[in-house]
This record gives C-alpha cells, structure tokens and sequence, in this order.
C-alpha cells in the first residue's frame, strides 16, 4: 500500500503557513480571492517559454484566501510571459479524490498541485501523472538541489517540481522568556536539554507539548530519528525495511524520552501535554509576556497562524531556530511541500511546470508573504523580514539531507490515524516514557499490519 495523504496536516498546513509573514508584514493589499488576477510586472531574466497565445492553462490546488490570491500573481506573470490564459480551479481534499472526478468527467485540469510524495505516486500508479519535460528537467537541475528533484521522482522519473515547501524541523521561542533566564539558541540536543533547565530555573516551564495531537509526537521522533539515526536508516524506517524493534529506535525514543520523561520541563506534565491540542501549544508559549506556560514550542513553519491569535509579534517577541542536532548527527530538516505536477500532454502544462521551477516564479511569492521555496537560486532577499529568510536559508542549507515526513510517506492507518498506530503508541510514550521496548513492540506490530494491508 502507498503511502496516503494525511488530510488534517495537509489542511493545516495549506491554510496555516501562509500565516507566518501575513503577521509579520500585514498581508497582502490586494481585493478577495476571486478570479481577476492582480497586476503582476514580469521580471526581465527567467526561462525561455513558448509562445501560448490562444492557449488555456488550467491549476488545480487546494489554496485558498491569502495562499490563492499569492498564487493568482504567480500565474498572473505566467500569462504576460506566454500569451496565455490561465484558470485556478479550487481543489478539496483529498485532492487524488477531487482529480479522480475530473478526470471522470472529461475534464482534468492541465496541472495539478499535490502536496505530499504519496499523491505523486497515486498519481503516477493510475497513469494520470505525465513525466517533466526537457525544459522543466533543466530549470530543476539548474535551480534545486538533488533531495528536492528525487522528491518529485516516481520509479527514476520526474513527475513532480516542488514548488512551495514547509520547513518542520524549527522550534519557536518567547525572546522575553530566554533573555530572563540567561538562555540562548542550542545547536545540539545536549544543549537543548541544559537551555530547558535554565529556563526551567528561570521559574518558567521550558516545553510545550501538543500531546493531544498524535502527529506533533510523530514530527518529535522523526527529527531525532533523522539526525541520530542518518538519512539512510530514515528511509528504510519509512518503507518498512527496518522494523521498529530495531535498535535505532530504541535510541532515539530513549533519547527523546530525555525530554519526556522530565515532567517539569514540559507545560502541565504528561498528563497536562497529553491533553493540549497544537493550537493552544502555540498561544500558551507566547501568552502571559515572560511568564508564559511555556518558553518554547516545537513545529513548522505554519505555527506562525497561532502566534496571530497572541499579542506577540514574530520577529521581535517570538523567534525560531533549527532544531538542534542529535548525538554526532546533522540538524534534521524534515519537510513538506506542494509539487506541480502535469496530468495533460499540452505545451500549456509543460511551460507551466517549467516556470514553476524557476526563481522569477518563486520571488513572486516569497516577496507576497507566506512562502518558503525550495528554489536554491531564489534570494534570500525576496524574503521580506529577517524570520523567513532564516527558515529559509536553513531549508536550503540542509542540501539533499532533506527528507519528507515520515508519518506522511506511510500508510494511513498506521502513520495518519488519531487513535491509532504510530499517534496512539507514541502518546503512549509521552505518558511513559520508561516502556521504550514495549512501545517498540506495539508500533512493530501495528506497521506490519498497515504495511500488509
């Protein structure tokens, strides 16, 4: 079974990111999110496209407000440059469900924006999904880094450009919080651990833990299971090569049981964590001035909605760095994005994918707000305050190390499911933290019925 899309975090992720520089710059100033396609000036550099005057070019996505309106000045520089016209055609999830209608009905979009690797595969096994064409191929080549291209590959073959991506390996800070306590930014778990404690020492408890929402739990594994265990041991936990008996498990649940099983480092305890959904995780880190529930919460780069809903502002009461890297293992970069991806043979489609992998196309958005492009030849300077250009840059420098969320690659049942498998087990683990062979177990025997199925 391939891997399936994780509806609730491809929803959170796809409305919520956008958020994080509408509250740091104010948005976007142009009308509602109909149709009309704001004024766009193209710039002068970009990659050679045909001439598609008369031609109609059709992209399904599931963007909406603030995202879709981003997106329409995208497409928007896509007509200046080409002649042509294009049309955004509102999406649903799950977005394979939504295609497989149009499809039906004679009517499937020329492009279609697909946010996980799983979808690329769906795609692909039912013969919708068309290879990248020689164009497109070079502005990847040119423009992205290996980790990013195989991405989008199915079997050796290009299928998908990543357009927009999400950065999940970040923890977000209260600035008010770590100056009081003396802290500063950790680069290593081992001083992750001792900036908890001084904080701790501050009279502020340093963690929050959305423990309600088993797929935080499942982004804190694969983080330290990235950097401990490598890329390698990641990929085969992924496709089930490995068993979860195996014992890189055992070390990086022993090691995040370092944090978990440190009751006062966490807001409320286990039992507290255990019931605090990721919203409130958010809102209870940056509320309260310097004394706050928490100092410090971990997740992507979309948390920035929740800050919204506080008084703090990113940049100046709230701030973010990489998570630390584990043992003698790299800073994980765990991701997420949205691919391009052709579902007509048309000349429309094709130049549409090859703009997308340009930076002319990626600026457009990033100096909009609420973008972050995994385009290695975009300026960091499209980027329009300090904060983004930061997860930026962290998201280019970790090279072809990247890898997609774990959870997101497996089968639903076992990686997507509240109440189930890998989310069950590992809230499990949150309230002991001890049972680190036991809980090895019960994910070993819930994958292999996931995986067989």
């Amino acid at each position: 079974m391939r891997a399936t899309l994780r509806i609730r975090r491809s929803a959170i992720v796809a409305v919520a990111a956008g958020a994080l520089l509408l509250t740091a710059c104010g948005g976007d100033e142009d009308g509602g999110e109909g149709d009309g396609k704001p004024e766009s000036k193209p710039a002068a550099a970009g990659p050679k496209l045909p001439d598609l005057k008369g031609q109609t070019v059709k992209v399904a996505a599931v963007w909406s407000g603030e995202e879709r309106k981003a997106f329409l000045k995208v497409l928007a520089d896509f007509e200046k440059r080409t002649g042509a016209k294009t049309e955004y055609v509102p999406a649903q999830d799950p977005v394979i469900g939504f295609l497989e209608s149009k499809i039906a009905g004679g009517e499937p979009p020329d492009v279609g924006m697909l946010p996980q690797v799983g979808a690329i595969e769906q795609a692909v096994d039912r013969k919708w999904a068309k290879p990248v064409g020689a164009a497109a191929k070079a502005e990847l080549a040119k423009n992205y880094g290996q980790g990013w291209q195989d991405l989008g590959k199915v079997g050796g073959t290009q299928y998908g450009v990543y357009f927009k991506a999400a950065n999940k390996s970040l923890v977000w800070y209260n600035t008010a919080v770590f100056e009081n306590a003396g802290a500063s930014e950790p680069k290593s778990w081992e001083d992750f651990l001792k900036t908890a404690r001084t904080v701790s020492d501050s009279g502020v408890t340093p963690v929050s833990v959305a423990g309600a929402d088993g797929w935080t739990l499942t982004d804190w594994f694969e983080n330290v299971y990235l950097s401990q265990a490598g890329p390698e041991k990641y990929d085969q936990l992924a496709r089930h090569e490995i068993k979860w008996t195996d014992p890189s498990v055992k070390e990086a649940l022993t090691t995040l049981g370092q944090l978990f099983g440190k009751p006062e480092l966490i807001a409320g305890g286990a039992k507290g964590a255990l019931s605090t959904e990721f919203p409130a995780s958010v809102t209870q880190t940056f509320t309260g001035g310097d004394q706050p529930k928490a100092g410090m919460v971990f997740e992507a780069d979309f948390v920035g909605i929740n800050i919204a809903q506080t008084d703090a502002k990113i940049g100046t009461d709230a701030k973010v760095f990489p998570f630390p890297a584990v043992g003698d293992g790299k800073a994980p970069a765990v991701v997420g994005g949205d691919a391009a991806v052709a579902l007509k043979d048309s000349k429309g489609a094709q130049a549409l994918l090859t703009y997308l992998a340009s930076p002319e196309a990626a600026g457009i958005w990033a100096r909009t707000g609420g973008f972050v492009s995994p385009n290695k030849s975009l300026d960091f300077g499209a980027y329009p305050d300090p904060v983004q250009r930061d997860i930026a840059k962290s998201l280019i420098a970790a090279g072809d190390d990247i890898r997609y969320d774990m959870s997101d690659q497996m089968p639903q049942a076992f990686g997507g499911s509240p109440g189930k498998g890998e989310w069950k087990a590992l809230q499990d683990f949150l309230g002991q933290p001890e049972n680190v062979t036991a809980i090895q177990r019960r994910l070993e025997s819930d994958a292999a019925k996931a995986y067989k199925d």
